[in-house]
């Protein structure tokens, strides 16, 4: 990027003079806490990202996804590290994605469904998180299952579980601990989606979306995604294709 694109993305980015990510802390996949602040692969990036612009890193944190997106119309963070999703895309404008999550069913002991296909039938009543990006999925494709949502990751394996539901969606590397909390209980095969993480801002700010879609480019190709993952020794996660 030519030195004048980068001052204007600066000033789209980093308007303040340092750079407010926005993280979601429900995805314990890719935020933990520590002592010294947020961790894990997301933090790990938005410090090369604010290194890359050369400016001070400040975290802005949610507790789900859907008030982290729904903040961008408030200006309370320039950038975001969240799943793109048509439904959050008419706001905020999206790198490429830089990570996949795979995310699938559960399905309680004794279920006689044994696959995916089996899923979207009638009658059929789904557990999931409400504003999570595989349940906005679901929202779009679903044609014959009832989803009902709760406000948590917990919560919803909680409702899967109070109510006998038929199934749990969930990020698998979630599902694996789901599994184990409910003897007998089985993960279907494959999942239904892959969720898109990316980079965003707000709309508008055309210099500073180049300069993500180029960074979460560069992260891939450099191997910084794939050592990040590594470091963190996070399971249930790939690296986005280039």
């Amino acid at each position: 990027m030519q030195q004048t694109d980068r001052a204007e993305a600066m000033r789209d980015l980093a308007p303040r003079g340092e750079l407010r990510v926005g993280l979601n802390l429900s995805n314990f996949l890719l935020v933990t806490s520590g002592d010294d602040g947020p961790q894990g692969i997301v933090p790990d990036l938005a410090r090369s990202l604010a290194a890359e612009l050369g400016v001070p890193l400040r975290f802005v944190p949610y507790p789900s996804p859907g008030p982290l997106g729904d903040a961008v119309d408030s200006d309370a963070w320039d950038v975001a590290f969240l799943a793109d999703e048509p439904a959050r895309a008419t706001r905020i404008a999206f790198s490429p994605a830089y990570l996949e999550i795979p995310a699938g069913y559960l399905v309680p002991p004794g279920s006689p469904i044994r696959d995916i296909a089996e899923v979207d039938r009638p009658g059929v009543r789904i557990a999931s998180m409400d504003s999570g990006a595989y349940t906005l999925y679901l929202k779009r494709t679903l044609e014959r299952a009832e989803l009902r949502l709760a406000p948590t990751l917990e919560a919803s394996f909680q409702l899967f579980v109070d109510q006998g539901l038929h199934a749990l969606a969930g990020l698998q590397a979630r599902l694996i601990s789901d599994h184990q909390r409910l003897p007998g209980s089985r993960i279907l095969p494959g999942d239904f989606t892959a969720v898109q993480q990316a980079i965003g801002t707000a709309r508008g700010k055309e210099t500073g979306a180049r300069f993500l879609a180029s960074f979460a480019q560069g992260i891939k190709a450099q191997g910084l995604v794939q050592a990040a993952i590594e470091r963190h020794q996070v399971a249930g996660v790939r690296a986005a294709p280039p």
